[in-house]
């Protein structure tokens, strides 16, 4: 924390939260909700807020989280644009850097979302907290083979998709306590709906 940024707090007696206290987090937490509610105005209103205080590290890291929590799959080349945003912002600083957060959380605002991916990744670190999943052998077939003794200990049977057609071909991954596991679960959007479509076709066309 620099004299800069502590004048900047306090030459401006209209910003309500600094980098320090309760508000500063409520204001994030509503330029989140705002955003992944797809409301233009209200996350453009608490941005400003945010950039008034002046801590452009903060916002970046939200924008980067928020684009990955709740746009994700719905819109995977947005999440590459916001990193280069934010980079972009960072390398320019304020007042410089307004346009590009505004332009950026703008098209977060109006893109389609999706939390697929979050949720996915949750459920998983959930079941090897609570259910103790972490613990289960890997498929022989799936482990570190290169060594002379592998294939003593049965390290054999892999399968390379890419000699198989559309490189894919049926074989099992997970464990064998979880063979009907299901982690990942696609959102209704026009992005997931046809990569979704193109997985579930190549699982039931068995080679």
């Amino acid at each position: 924390m620099n004299d800069e940024f502590l004048n900047n707090i306090f030459s401006n007696p209209n910003v309500f939260g600094s980098s320090y206290g309760n508000e500063f987090y409520n204001l994030q937490s509503a330029f989140h909700k705002s955003l992944r509610g797809s409301d233009v105005d209200a996350a453009i209103y608490y941005l400003a807020r945010l950039i008034k205080i002046g801590d452009l590290q903060s916002i970046s890291r939200r924008m980067i989280a928020m684009a990955y929590e709740d746009i994700g799959l719905a819109n995977p080349t947005l999440l590459s644009r916001v990193i280069l945003a934010v980079q972009s912002a960072e390398r320019l600083g304020f007042p410089e850097a307004n346009q590009i957060l505004s332009s950026t959380v703008i098209e977060m605002c109006l893109s389609p979302k999706s939390n697929s991916a979050y949720l996915a990744i949750n459920k998983a670190l959930s079941d090897i907290d609570n259910k103790g999943t972490g613990t289960f052998d890997i498929p022989t077939h799936l482990k570190y083979a290169g060594y002379k003794s592998a294939k003593k200990l049965g390290y054999v049977g892999y399968k390379y998709p890419h000699d198989y057609e559309n490189s894919w071909v049926d074989q099992e991954y997970l464990p064998k306590q979880m063979k009907d596991i299901k982690y990942y679960f696609a959102n209704k959007n026009d992005i997931e709906i046809k990569m979704n479509k193109i997985w579930m076709d190549r699982k039931t066309k068995k080679n």
